[in-house]
């Protein structure tokens, strides 16, 4: 759940599991709790090309293909965690065939090597440089136990804003907070001496906003261009440029993956092609495989920078654990329907309703991993109270999901659900249409007056009255 939550917050699986690598390279998480992370950032991932397929929202045939391709890596994700996890917990398999990869000992080294950042990181990171640098020390320290107030208030040495004064560790009495300097590119504008962790909280909030508004005018600068080139012809040569073998598409989406490493960059930007009919589904599903092989060579290009063999064991599970999840669900045609008709089906919900998108992405992003996270809270304290109400709890929780199952397949509940998204759905397309639909009929009502020489009406009979009255 922590891995989910982490993930959808940041939009990145590679920057999650980047952290997740270097913490368990650090001591701070243990390996067994890192694959269980990298697992919940596989599925966190998936929220950002869910987020592009709503760009198709204003048109019904758009926005069915869009999610389609969306969640057919979501839910790619979904079965292969929901095989694996238990899999994991029961045998530790991942755990064994890592460390029986990368050899014992966790005073082992791995290696050390240089961090290599891709193309699109290189193009963009400049400018986000300037804007603001995220201290990576703060979370591994307060993984440790430490706290936020050990890095405050920011000081730089003799007031010199710049990285040699303000953040270089081997500054005496120089120390920084939330918002580092860049060895290269200096302190970025949201950097302040002096600053408290509330200004810090402020501008990362800012920042946060900044990032979510640029985001939403990309997303539909990106589905207007694309809708304006790919007509006609360009969308034929786009459909049979990528009807690629299924293992060769594979190799594609990782080769983009690591190109510009990010899984979540290359989903992404592929989805708008599904909804606008450039790419099946069925070629889709590959493509998203191949990104979800690519973006496990972050975590090992991570890895290596650390001593020990730990952190490299972690990004070794992560490979295998998505190598493991295209053995079972893709070679075997039978088994690539399971994702497929999957998709299809969530697809095909927002034909019935067009909002359904956004409630997908609240619940299964943001209300589940949280309820599941709160609950196994519960049993981590040092008090039988709480386990005993965690227990209680669980049972709870169980029984309510075996009602909704049993009314959903049983009872009619998906009857009356799909009954009441339709009833939503024209009740909002009435709305929509009603200006339209009224000057439509004032039009007819005058051509039908003036065809058969009926008198307008006065005000007073308007109002009930006549003019005998």
């Amino acid at each position: 759940m922590i891995g989910i939550l982490s993930t959808v917050l940041i939009q990145s699986s590679s920057s999650t599991t980047s952290i997740i690598v270097s913490l368990v390279g650090a001591g701070s998480v243990s390996v067994q709790a890192g694959i269980y992370m990298v697992m919940g950032a596989n599925i966190g991932t998936s929220v950002t090309n869910t987020i592009v397929a709503m760009g198709h929202m204003g048109d019904g045939d758009e926005l069915e293909r869009a999610f389609a391709g969306a969640t057919v890596h979501d839910m790619f994700n979904f079965l292969s965690v929901g095989v694996l996890f238990p899999l994991e917990i029961i045998t530790h398999y991942l755990y064994w065939l890592s460390l029986a990869i990368v050899g014992g000992g966790d005073d082992a080294r791995a290696g050390q090597g240089e961090k290599w950042e891709g193309p699109l990181k290189k193009i963009v990171g400049p400018l986000t440089k300037s804007i603001i640098v995220p201290s990576k020390t703060v979370p591994t320290d307060i993984a440790k136990g430490g706290s936020c107030d050990d890095f405050y208030p920011v000081t730089c040495v003799d007031n010199i804003i710049d990285y040699k004064h303000c953040a270089d560790s081997k500054t005496e009495g120089a120390s920084v907070g939330l918002i580092s300097c860049d060895k290269k590119a200096g302190c970025p504008a949201f950097f302040q001496n002096g600053a408290t962790q509330r200004d810090d909280q402020i501008s990362g909030a800012v920042c946060f906003i900044l990032g979510l508004a640029i985001l939403i005018v990309c997303l539909i600068g990106l589905v207007t261009i694309l809708q304006k080139m790919l007509m006609g012809t360009s969308t034929r040569i786009i459909y049979k440029a990528t009807n690629l073998n299924g293992y060769l598409a594979i190799l594609v989406g990782a080769g983009l993956t690591i190109l510009v490493q990010s899984s979540s960059i290359t989903t992404s930007a592929l989805t708008p092609f599904v909804g606008l009919g450039a790419i099946r589904l069925e070629q889709m599903l590959p493509l998203t495989l191949g990104a979800n092989i690519g973006t496990t060579v972050t975590g090992l290009l991570a890895s290596l920078v650390s001593t020990g063999t730990n952190a490299l064991q972690v990004a070794v599970c992560h490979l295998f654990f998505n190598i493991t999840g295209i053995i079972i669900w893709y070679p075997i045609p039978f088994m690539r329907k399971f994702p497929l008709n999957a998709a299809r089906q969530l697809g095909k919900a927002t034909r019935v309703w067009r909002g359904f998108p956004i409630v997908y992405i609240i619940v299964v992003f943001g209300i589940v991993p949280l309820i599941f996270l709160g609950l196994s809270s519960l049993f981590t304290q040092d008090s039988k109270g709480f386990t005993v109400l965690g227990i209680f709890v669980t049972i709870i929780l169980a029984l309510l999901i075996g009602l909704f199952v049993y009314r959903w397949y049983r009872g009619g509940l998906k009857e009356s659900i799909r009954e009441s998204f339709v009833a939503r759905e024209r009740k909002s397309n009435t709305m929509k249409s009603l200006p339209e639909d009224m000057d439509y009929l004032k039009s007819e009502v005058a051509r039908l007056r003036d065809h058969t020489g009926l008198p307008e009406e006065s005000p007073d009979v308007e109002k009930g009255t006549s003019d005998s009255e």
